[in-house]
């Protein structure tokens, strides 16, 4: 990496959800995971949920690409509230001209809308729930819910993968819901090889839903964009709320739209900016 007086960065949340951005597109080579983990300490570094870099496009017609640190510095392929951010940092730095552009993530290509009250709506991609893309082991057909034996009951949950995989359990009230018990006990469990993130989520309206998500890598977040995405397929699904919702998290609120089962998420929410550094760590 970059000597330390050189790095720059920007501090941005997309509902709370938080991130350390740098650009990279002249060179600067990635943070390795140790570097990642002291920009992302709350305490003895920056802050954040992740670090994300803008990075040269990867395909032709977008404009950068991106990837994702968690942060306990292990990397990840998908993060909605980050996209957003990506793009809100490429429009002001002139890169992004007009009100629809593309960027590259670690799993894909995203279209993107510029909303006029200054929010950003992004095709996340088609939810896939078939369980060896998720990954899950030990489950050879898709299912609408699933159920593991975890801490002496059974957790039942839907499961689904937006370039990450999720796993969401639907909850009567998602202000007393097991986050730190069972969020971390599934995260570790042989059925996901690669981890998951655990959303839990409340119905409160066929429009209408609360999540909270305990990702991996970084824990209980204030919103998770791919989280917010993943709980509304799965209830989509299952006709317990419309192809169009409002999901809350404790950040904030996100809508996710998802017109059909072969069509992509679309994704809209905020993206701002809260401060610039330089890190001297």
């Amino acid at each position: 990496m970059a000597e330390a007086s050189t790095l720059r960065f920007s501090k941005m949340h997309g509902a709370g959800n938080d991130f350390v951005v740098l650009d990279l597109r002249g060179g600067t080579p990635p943070p390795d995971a140790k570097l990642a983990a002291r920009l992302a300490d709350r305490h003895f570094g920056v802050g954040c949920d992740q670090i994300l870099t803008i990075e040269p496009p990867r395909t032709e017609g977008s404009v950068a690409a991106y990837r994702i640190w968690n942060a306990d510095g292990s990397n990840s392929q998908q993060c909605g509230n980050g996209a957003r951010c990506i793009a809100a940092w490429l429009v002001r730095d002139g890169a992004a001209k007009g009100s629809r552009f593309r960027i590259d993530s670690p799993v894909a290509t995203h279209d993107v809308e510029r909303l006029p009250d200054g929010d950003y709506a992004i095709e996340l991609g088609v939810p896939d729930f078939e369980p060896s893309r998720i990954p899950m082991v030990g489950f050879e057909h898709e299912r609408d819910e699933y159920d593991l034996p975890l801490q002496g009951e059974n957790i039942h949950f839907g499961a689904v993968s937006m370039g990450n995989p999720h796993a969401v359990l639907e909850v009567q009230a998602v202000d007393i819901a097991p986050v730190e018990r069972v969020g971390p006990a599934l995260q570790k469990d042989a059925a996901f090889p690669q981890s998951v993130n655990v959303g839990f989520a409340e119905v409160v309206a066929a429009d209408r839903v609360r999540l909270r998500v305990y990702e991996r890598g970084s824990g209980e977040t204030l919103a998770c964009g791919s989280g917010a995405c993943a709980a509304a397929a799965v209830l989509m699904r299952r006709g317990r709320i419309g192809r169009d919702a409002v999901v809350s998290l404790p950040g904030g609120d996100l809508r996710i739209r998802w017109p059909g089962d072969a069509a992509q998420v679309i994704m809209s929410g905020p993206a701002q900016f809260v401060f610039e550094g330089e890190w001297t760590g």
